[in-house]
């Protein structure tokens, strides 16, 4: 598994409350820019329409070397889920307070997959408290480092 983009800043906005493997429907020349890394999963999310999941927002730079067709950048692109799957993204999406967002795009074999979670968003003091500890995990490693030398 190669990971191409992960979605730093989501879990420092959101709690993780439940993640899913999707395949992402992908033309071409996107397939080839994704390979060469030029992709981003920052302010995306996901939405449901007409019984189908979309990834809105994210960003997959035109690939230089195609000739005629060329895709928008930031174009909806469907997501490959099973109905259940997306029936229960739906009705995570219809409660308050709930959004569905990209964690991670990566390579799984030869297809590129991505990881989505049902989130809930922080709070200031919740976010507060996610640095603290991170800075607690430094120091420690911190510590331990120096203990070995």
């Amino acid at each position: 598994m190669k990971v191409i983009a992960t979605n730093k800043r989501a879990h420092y906005e959101y709690f993780v409350l439940k993640t899913f493997t999707a395949g992402i429907s992908l033309q071409g020349c996107e397939v080839k820019s994704v390979r060469a890394g030029h992709s981003s999963i920052n302010d995306t999310y996901v939405t449901i329409r007409n019984n189908e999941a979309y990834i809105i927002n994210m960003y997959i730079k035109t690939y230089e070397h195609t000739s005629n067709f060329v895709p928008d950048e930031r174009r909806a692109r469907k997501l490959l889920l099973n109905k259940s799957e997306i029936y229960e993204l739906s009705q995570a999406i219809s409660q308050k307070g709930l959004t569905v967002v990209p964690l991670k795009l990566y390579f799984d074999n030869s297809l590129v997959k991505v990881e989505i979670a049902i989130c809930r968003g922080k709070k200031l003091h919740d976010k507060r408290e996610t640095i603290k500890k991170n800075d607690l995990k430094r120091d420690i490693q911190r510590e331990i480092k120096m203990a070995r030398c």
